[in-house]
């Protein structure tokens, strides 16, 4: 029979069963990330990665970015956004690698773990960076770029921005890779359409009308390359385009030969291991400060290879 003792223990232990049990059922990590924008296949791919490796690790993903690469101002206002609900860590990929700098030091004073990807940030505030080493695959590109035009002639560039590490690396690693590698190819002009499809055609059709003599262009990510392609085939021109990620618009352009290759990363992997190396700093276990997530490049004739079809996305 109870006694008032025992019936007051048991209600202290009942009430300690049932905190417990809530408190398991929320043990998921809520994990903000915020990405350069929505235009893009590769974004998608990114997001598919990162939820796998939420639903593997126990974290909850929130993932958005800007309808454009070029609208700095609105990432900035999604970044505060997730500061203000005060996520148990964010995942960011800058537009711009310095103005996001303020805000992120604001997270970090609150204890909220920072992994940059795609696109670091000239900071040391993040505690690692899920990326592709840019530099390396922007400079493959050029050495295949420089291959097929016979090592000689005139050359252009089409990039998404001067503000991102990812516009910065890409464009530096490939003129920096001619200049030291090809001597007999010139890069006359490095031109920004901020990975506009539309834009980047535009210019483009700028570039060839400038430039009669032109053997090839490099298109610095998604929406530059296709843009490069769209210009080409509206002038019927037969300069060479090699190109940087996937995407259904692009694999059907190298596999026509209308591109005549591109670089992919691997984006599903970039979302994964951002996600892992959050929730690794979360559980205090030390996470390596860059992640290097891969690149290959990729033509109509390897396209279907095991190892490249795994990281071409749609």
């Amino acid at each position: 029979m109870f006694n008032r003792r025992t019936l007051l223990g048991a209600i202290s232990a009942l009430a300690m069963l049932t905190a417990s049990g809530s408190a398991f059922a929320q043990d998921k990590y809520d994990i903000a990330m915020i990405c350069k924008g929505f235009q893009h296949q590769f974004w998608q791919a990114v997001k598919a990665g990162a939820e796998k490796a939420g639903a593997e690790f126990g974290a909850t993903i929130t993932f958005e970015g800007p309808e454009t690469e070029s609208q700095v101002d609105r990432q900035m206002d999604m970044l505060a956004a997730a500061l203000s609900r005060g996520p148990d860590a964010i995942g960011f990929a800058a537009l711009d690698s310095q103005a996001a700098i303020p805000l992120l030091q604001q997270a970090s004073a609150a204890g909220i773990p920072i992994i940059a990807f795609d696109s670091g940030v000239d900071s040391d505030i993040p505690l690692s960076t899920a990326t592709t080493d840019n530099v390396a695959a922007a400079a493959l590109a050029a050495d295949k770029m420089a291959e097929l035009i016979g090592n000689s002639g005139k050359i252009a560039v089409v990039a998404h921005d001067q503000t991102s590490r990812t516009g910065i690396d890409r464009v530096e690693g490939f003129t920096n890779r001619i200049k030291e590698a090809h001597p007999n190819v010139e890069v006359v002009t490095v031109q920004y359409g901020a990975g506009d499809q539309l834009a980047s055609t535009e210019i483009t059709k700028s570039i060839l009308l400038a430039n009669p003599d032109l053997k090839g262009i490099f298109g610095a990510n998604e929406g530059s390359a296709i843009g490069v392609a769209n210009g080409k085939q509206e002038l019927n021109s037969n300069v060479v385009v090699i190109g940087f990620d996937s995407g259904a618009a692009q694999k059907a352009m190298v596999a026509s030969g209308l591109m005549n290759g591109s670089i992919t990363q691997n984006p599903v992997g970039i979302g994964y291991e951002t996600v892992k190396a959050a929730v690794a700093a979360l559980k205090g276990e030390t996470v390596p400060k860059i992640v290097d997530t891969g690149f290959y490049y990729y033509d109509a004739a390897n396209m279907n290879d095991p190892e490249i079809a795994a990281v071409l996305y749609d």
